[in-house]
């Protein structure tokens, strides 16, 4: 079957592709792309009748792909976003010392490593342009598969399945217990399961992929501890430890920043804790960006920096991002 797209298909279509996915609602949709209703639904029966197959399927809330349309929705965002690379990259013509590096971070990297090391390339390449992209996995591995981001920094998680991305482990990023830097816990010579069950715990929600892993901690240290906060806010949780004897256990490179100023403070959790890789996640077979390369290189620069400070601990390997 050749339904010959190349010749056929519109770049305006599959802006209407994208914005059904985006939105799940036709009203939505049309409002979004600043055109009337019908114009949509008549653009959506055109696509339909180039490709021969039904793309969308209305429901109680509104509508969602088919089989068919989840493959014309990953065409669209993988052409859409090419698209917006090469406007980005024409657009910086003119400025030939200046480049564009599209990140992405997971939360934890985000808050702790990605400040710091986004200073460093500044400091060596000042026209670097960055674009920057938080979530989870599973919300940053479609953007990468579509072009729109060049790599992920942050927790690496083993796929179910073989897929087409690279995940190159540079540091381990330990779970700490923290607290307000002069908290009393502090002062024991060992900090013991028991001295830790005389405080209130604030933790992050269980709901998230890191409170799973606080989770199974607490379990392991006792059966009566206290979590008595849980939020998804870790805004909330910083200013509660700050002002009180409440603690937590969470990634130190979350609230790095406040372990250089001296606010917080970590200490190693008296329990066994599972390693907890972090590095790149890149696409195989894809050169990186000169200016996603810089970047990973200031990246390494400044984990070696914090390693010297018993942050995290490099296990770097000696092939370079996108580089065969």
């Amino acid at each position: 079957m050749n339904l010959h797209l190349d010749q056929r298909l519109r770049l305006q279509l599959l802006r209407v592709v994208n914005a059904l996915d985006t939105h799940g609602s036709l009203l939505k949709a049309s409002a979004a792309l600043g055109v009337s209703q019908p114009a949509l639904t008549k653009s959506l029966k055109d696509i339909e009748s180039i490709t021969g197959l039904r793309l969308f399927e209305r429901h109680a809330r509104g509508v969602r792909a088919t089989s068919a349309g989840q493959v014309m929705v990953r065409a669209s965002h993988r052409i859409l976003a090419e698209l917006h690379r090469t406007e980005e990259e024409l657009a910086s013509i003119d400025k030939p010392d200046s480049d564009l590096a599209a990140l992405g971070a997971l939360p934890v990297a985000a808050a702790g490593i990605m400040p710091a090391a986004l200073a460093l390339l500044r400091q060596r390449q000042p026209n670097t342009k960055v674009r920057l992209e938080q979530g989870s996995t599973a919300q940053l591995l479609p953007l990468l598969a579509a072009g729109q981001i060049d790599l992920i920094v942050g927790r690496i998680y083993d796929p179910m399945a073989p897929d087409d991305f690279e995940r190159e482990p540079l540091w381990l990023e330990p779970m700490a217990l923290i607290g307000r830097y002069d908290h009393p816990i502090f002062a024991l010579p060992a900090i013991t399961r028991a001295d830790i069950n005389r405080y209130d715990l604030a933790l992050p929600n269980v709901s998230q992929r890191i409170g799973m892993e606080i989770e199974h901690i607490v379990v392991q240290l006792a059966q009566d501890v206290r979590p008595v906060f849980r939020s998804s806010s870790h805004g909330f949780i910083r200013e509660t430890l700050l002002s009180s004897d409440t603690l937590s256990i969470m990634p130190s490179l979350l609230v790095l920043g406040d372990l250089h100023r001296g606010y917080l403070r970590g200490a190693p959790i008296p329990v066994p804790t599972q390693p907890r890789r972090a590095g790149i996640t890149y696409r195989k077979g894809r050169p990186l960006p000169a200016a996603a390369l810089a970047f990973a290189d200031a990246l390494r620069t400044y984990i070696r920096e914090i390693e010297d400070q018993g942050l995290v601990t490099i296990t770097e390997r000696d092939t370079q991002p996108g580089v065969a």
